[in-house]
């Protein structure tokens, strides 16, 4: 069953390129994230004992860090509501221009995420440095919230729908 997370959820192209694109996506993330706590807590990239996880850790649960992009994945449908398809004059199909779109969105999104230290320090709790579900359950609350204000939005739970509103 496909969560609508607002009424007009129904671009169902741009859904299913972001699912389509979701793995690579996650992977990127992790990439992201290790280069903004470079850029945040190590720019002179001394190694440490945290450093030196961050960098060589690359098993990690993936659970926590697909809420967040699916959460990113319902905020961009939300911004880009228009489900009206435009015709292309480049050969490429309507599935192909969508995952380019969103993929160039989802990058510049991180870049921007990565530059605020609440988002780097729970995105690393939930994945590189998990360490208990709790911590990590914690951790996942707060980037969903962090990143809620960062947008603007609101979400309302009622009668089992979730909605997105602006705040």
């Amino acid at each position: 069953m496909i969560q609508k997370l607002f009424p007009l959820d129904k671009n169902y192209i741009l859904r299913q390129a972001q699912s389509l694109l979701e793995e690579r996506m996650l992977e990127m993330m992790v990439f992201e994230l290790k280069r903004s706590y470079t850029q945040l807590y190590n720019p002179l990239m001394l190694m440490d004992e945290v450093f030196g996880k961050i960098l060589d850790t690359y098993d990690y649960p993936t659970d926590r860090l697909r809420v967040i992009y699916r959460q990113l994945c319902g905020i961009y449908r939300f911004q880009h509501k228009n489900n009206q398809l435009e015709l292309l004059f480049d050969g490429r199909t309507h599935l192909e221009k969508f995952q380019d779109d969103w993929y160039n969105q989802f990058m510049a999104w991180l870049r921007e995420l990565g530059q605020h230290e609440q988002y780097v320090k729970t995105m690393l709790r939930m994945t590189i440095l998990y360490d208990t579900d709790s911590r990590a359950e914690w951790a996942e609350n707060h980037c969903k919230f962090f990143v809620n204000q960062y947008f603007d939005l609101k979400i309302i739970k009622r009668k089992g729908e979730l909605r997105l509103k602006t705040a």
